[in-house]
């Protein structure tokens, strides 16, 4: 089930000792647990084990600058495991990274989750226009 697409957006909110409820429907398709480390953008990225996999192996083919600069991935990574009310703890180094105060935004994005805090999330997806998305699409005969 882990190689489902990852599809939505879901608002939620992040507490003082930096546990979220992580939407369901996202965890039934990652598994029992997972894998988050820091993204692009100062998100954070949620793999599921199997794309973990995928996604290191990539990253194993890379040299020089971009190999040194493709540890960050690994080393920040952290597995997770859902509690009994569907939360995650997510880490302190991780949660300062992506700037994760109190509202979150986590999108399922194909292969991998992206939580997001929801302010910084409002900002990016608005400055994204309908040309934009029309160039985007072009490449691939939509």
């Amino acid at each position: 089930m882990a190689s489902a697409s990852l599809m939505g957006t879901y608002e939620h909110t992040i507490d003082a000792k930096g546990r979220m409820a992580f939407p369901t429907k996202l965890r039934e398709r990652l598994g029992l647990s997972f894998i988050v480390t820091i993204g692009l953008d100062n998100c954070l990225y949620v793999f599921s084990e199997e794309e973990w996999e995928n996604f290191t192996e990539k990253l194993r083919t890379l040299t020089g600058e971009k190999a040194k600069s493709a540890k960050l991935f690994i080393v920040r990574a952290c597995p997770v495991e859902p509690d009994k009310q569907g939360r995650i703890l997510i880490p302190q180094n991780l949660r300062e990274y992506a700037g994760l105060t109190k509202d979150v935004t986590v999108l399922g994005v194909i292969n991998r989750a992206e939580i997001w805090d929801s302010a910084r999330f409002n900002e990016m997806s608005g400055a994204i226009s309908e040309e934009m998305l029309s160039d985007a699409l072009a490449d691939i005969a939509f």
